[in-house]
């Protein structure tokens, strides 16, 4: 238990930030309440407060670990009770890059093939479990109070679905974890505070989702086949088992760049997976039987609020999450964050109540580092608007001699990935020994492990190598 600050939070948004949240605030508050719109409990299906989870989600290695710090025995509940593929990064996932696959090997980078509802609907179990925290299903969030002030945020107002009535709830602390439609910059602007500058990278994404039960194992035991976006190649893929004891039922999300939608009809979605570089995913679907129509999602850019620069920020109140940045989707970066922005206010509160201006600056670092990565790849895109300074125009030409490098070694996948999911910061790259890999590369694959990972938990030895 950490440290007690208060009698009692209020978060605003059952998102995945907002229980991440609502798991490090339950250690330091009597009481903590979320406030969602939405139907939850039970719920195990895309809900209409979150579209983007019919699409594939990905939880980067480090979102793992702060999964399994904060909920112990997540992963293997989510295998024995939902029947989840588990598998490594590196080993037990198909990667290709302008048509290349990446050279693969085992080194304990532990990955979960899950969808976005079923994660949530463990770890939301596992907040509401907690005997102080309690969750307020459908019900409007309309704003913040102030003291007279306007220094200190003193209570959240809600209107639950079906009532004429507004509540206004006191808390010690409000969390607004409500996602790229944050209303914050509205609240500070009426309380007389400046709005955060916001940066875009407009990408025009587009996700399109169908389910298929196929005729033949195309994962021959991998987890999952991922035909990464490039400039030379701008669609690409996510082709997932999603059970592990059936890899006939497998679930496909295509991606388009700016504007280039995958279609949401039979034929012109199986013409778009026909065109992607992995020609396995077209011969797995074209005589698959679907198991749903075509859904789409679009993200039209990815957004940063930056509250770290403001002057004045008023007390008792955070923000977290998408709330703060929302990234280009296709690098599976939120959930991950949103666990370090978790771990960042955890850290604060063992100090008492945490000072907003200063978890906006340590949060800003965790940020920096995931949107140097999106930004830049994005902008590896001559077609994306935005400027390419040195620094972006230097990474991207280093990211392509990396790529280079791990299609013949697969230990330069392995800090590829590494990097990619937080495990080690980009600096990584610099050192002497990987350098020379990745500017005179040769061919490495290592021999496949006598026991794969996908039997092997976090907290075990390997993971605890991979840590």
């Amino acid at each position: 238990m950490g440290n007690h600050v208060g009698d009692h939070a209020v978060v605003l948004g059952a998102s995945m930030a907002g229980l991440l949240a609502s798991r490090v605030l339950s250690e330091s508050y009597t009481r903590v309440t979320v406030v969602d719109r939405d139907t939850l409990t039970g719920v195990r299906e895309p809900r209409r407060g979150a579209p983007q989870t019919s699409q594939a989600h990905g939880l980067l290695a480090r979102g793992h670990q702060i999964l399994e710090e904060l909920f112990p025995g997540l992963t293997r509940e989510l295998a024995e009770q939902s029947d989840v593929p588990l598998g490594d990064l590196n080993g037990d996932f198909r990667w290709y890059f302008s048509g290349e696959r990446l050279a693969h090997g085992h080194f304990g980078l532990a990955c979960v093939s899950v969808t976005r509802p079923i994660l949530e609907s463990h770890v939301r179990a596992r907040v509401q479990a907690l005997p102080n925290v309690t969750l307020i299903e459908e019900c409007d969030i309309l704003g913040v109070e102030a003291s007279r002030d306007h220094s200190r945020i003193t209570a959240a107002k809600i209107q639950r679905h079906g009532s004429t009535t507004v509540e206004t709830v006191a808390a010690d602390l409000v969390v607004d974890a409500t996602g790229r439609g944050s209303r914050t910059p509205v609240w500070l602007a009426e309380l007389g505070y400046e709005r955060p500058v916001e940066e875009k990278i407009k990408v025009g994404i587009g996700y399109t989702t169908r389910y298929y039960r196929l005729k033949r194992d195309v994962f021959q035991g991998d987890v999952s086949i991922n035909p990464v976006a490039t400039p030379d190649a701008p669609r690409g893929a996510i082709f997932s088992r999603i059970v592990q004891s059936d890899p006939l039922h497998a679930e496909l999300s295509v991606t388009g760049m700016l504007g280039d939608y995958p279609p949401t009809d039979h034929d012109g979605f199986t013409e778009f997976v026909k065109s992607l570089q992995a020609k396995e995913i077209y011969e797995a679907i074209k005589d698959a039987e679907p198991l749903s129509a075509p859904v789409q999602f679009r993200f039209p850019a990815s957004v940063r609020k930056r509250y770290e620069r403001l002057r004045r920020f008023p007390e008792r109140l955070i923000v977290i999450g998408d709330a703060v940045c929302s990234f280009n989707p296709v690098y599976g970066q939120g959930m991950s964050v949103a666990g370090l922005e978790a771990l960042a206010l955890r850290r604060h509160l063992r100090s008492g109540v945490p000072n907003p201006k200063r978890y906006f600056r340590s949060i800003a670092k965790s940020i920096d580092v995931a949107w140097d990565i999106a930004a830049g790849s994005d902008l590896a895109n001559p077609a994306v608007e935005g400027k390419r300074t040195f620094m972006v125009r230097f990474g991207n030409a280093f990211t392509e001699k990396v790529i280079i490098a791990a299609m013949q070694d697969a230990r330069v996948t392995d800090l590829f990935f590494r990097v990619a999911c937080f495990i080690e910061p980009p600096s990584a790259f610099y050192r002497p020994t990987n350098l020379r890999r990745i500017l005179w590369p040769r061919p490495y694959r290592p021999p496949a492990p006598v026991t794969a990972i996908r039997s092997r938990q976090p907290g075990d030895q390997e993971g605890r190598r991979a840590a």
